[in-house]
């Protein structure tokens, strides 16, 4: 066999190989729901589960369903088909996630609710942080911001952007925001502006209602309760655009874009969930249901449309321009990404 000859037949075996490791069975399947709510899904939280997987030798895959509850349906379906014994669900709605979980229960695959929780469901635990707590940061950030810029005594008009009404976790947000803010305006501290739920968490939607929002007020608002960064960065841009000064805003994820939004003054806090704690949390989970070993949890939480669901829930932290380095300093964003070009001033 000439030299030649050897190359191709070490290329076909190479490819060959390559073929059937793709194509190997998989015993765990994480369906993460879009790209467009937020950047952290295909950022953060895909690739570590990746990881977690990997480092555990389990063969798992991570797929992305952009919105379409159909097409998480097919990818989860396909999961099982190629061996999955659990899914990771972090469902785009309740109702399409609750399908999902109940065929494959009948096909004795296991479920965990992942960030979100299902409704209607039957997932064995539910992996996320801590909503109610996310809410109270967020709750406290606006005070905070409004002491901060004298604003607080004279009875500032607070609006609200709270997430997508599809999403279980909107509501928790919205109880944790409520507890912190509900009394003030009860007690005329605060003014209570317009509240609205945005659908789909859709940033534009978000930018659209704040506009509207603006006109309501006759542009007086003088803070806004923003469920993540996506939301907060729609109000950043409204207000830029009406060359509005920057107002207590609130946040979630500590995004890129919502850090730079901090530093620069546009934006008050932000809440840093530590996606790497959760996807590693969920991916051990994961592997403990497929081994049949006992799970880890943190107690239980209330699902409308079934039982008690068991709980593994991690506590969030708050992030302002104070502290927001931490988020360099253990590894989560990188200084580079934030601090570059008109932002490298406020580093």
């Amino acid at each position: 066999m000439t030299v030649g000859v050897l190359a191709v037949a070490a290329g076909l075996v190479v490819t060959v190989t390559g073929a059937a490791k793709q194509s190997a069975g998989i015993l765990a399947c994480g369906l993460m729901p879009d790209t467009k709510t937020s950047v952290r899904w295909e950022q953060f939280d895909k690739p570590y589960l990746q990881k977690a997987f990997k480092n555990a030798g389990v063969p798992a895959r991570v797929v992305n369903a952009q919105g379409d509850p159909q097409k998480q349906k097919t990818q989860a379906d396909q999961c099982i088909s190629d061996g999955a014994k659990v899914l990771i669900i972090a469902p785009i709605d309740s109702g399409s996630a609750a399908a999902i979980e109940k065929a494959a229960a009948k096909k004795g695959v296991k479920s965990i609710d992942y960030d979100r929780q299902v409704e209607g469901g039957s997932a064995s635990l539910y992996v996320s942080f801590d909503g109610h707590t996310v809410g109270v940061l967020q709750g406290q950030g606006v005070v905070a911001g409004l002491k901060a810029n004298g604003k607080y005594g004279s009875k500032p008009v607070v609006a609200s952007l709270w997430g997508g009404q599809e999403d279980a976790n909107s509501f928790l947000f919205k109880g944790g925001v409520d507890q912190v803010l509900n009394p003030l305006y009860d007690d005329g501290t605060l003014s209570k502006g317009p509240q609205q739920f945005v659908p789909g968490w859709d940033n534009q939607k978000a930018g659209t209602i704040f506009e509207q929002m603006l006109v309501q007020t006759s542009n007086k608002i003088d803070a806004v309760a923003a469920a993540n960064d996506g939301l907060a960065n729609a109000v950043v841009v409204s207000l830029k655009a009406h060359k509005l000064d920057p107002i207590p805003l609130s946040g979630q994820d500590a995004t890129t874009q919502g850090v730079q939004n901090i530093i620069s003054g546009w934006q008050t806090m932000t809440v840093f969930k530590d996606v790497r704690k959760l996807a590693t949390a969920a991916a051990q989970d994961a592997i403990n249901l497929v081994k049949g070993k006992p799970i880890k949890t943190t107690g239980f939480v209330t699902t409308k449309g079934r039982s008690k669901e068991r709980a593994y829930l991690i506590p969030p932290q708050s992030i302002t321009k104070a502290n927001y380095t931490i988020l360099f300093t253990s590894g989560f964003l990188k200084k580079g990404d934030v601090c570059n070009g008109e932002y490298a001033q406020y580093c």
